[in-house]
């Protein structure tokens, strides 16, 4: 069974990989292709926030939405990009947004 695959920036690759986490640093314009090879490895991918704005929206939202692999957004350790706040969507989907 392959292990997980983390798609980042560099410093927070080096945590993931003490943790026998498989990463990959895709360079700018690779993260697509990147993002479909991890997608056909690994059982669990996590991408960081700043790698997954750099991913086609509808590719990685078909990602998110499908049942395997396990797609996970992940901050990384410069916090550039935020996570999307899954929960303001969620009430604005159920109609609770003031």
């Amino acid at each position: 069974m392959h292990p997980p695959i983390y798609l980042g920036d560099e410093v927070t690759a080096a945590g993931y990989r003490l943790a026998g986490v498989e990463v990959r640093v895709p360079a700018p314009g690779e993260a697509d292709a990147a993002f479909a090879e991890a997608r056909t490895l690994a059982p669990l991918v996590l991408v960081s926030a700043a790698v997954a704005a750099r991913i086609d929206a509808a590719e990685l939202r078909l990602a998110l939405m499908a049942l395997q692999p396990l797609i996970l957004i992940v901050p990384d350790a410069r916090g550039d990009v935020p996570r999307p706040d899954l929960a303001a969507r969620l009430r604005a989907q159920l109609g609770m947004e003031a």
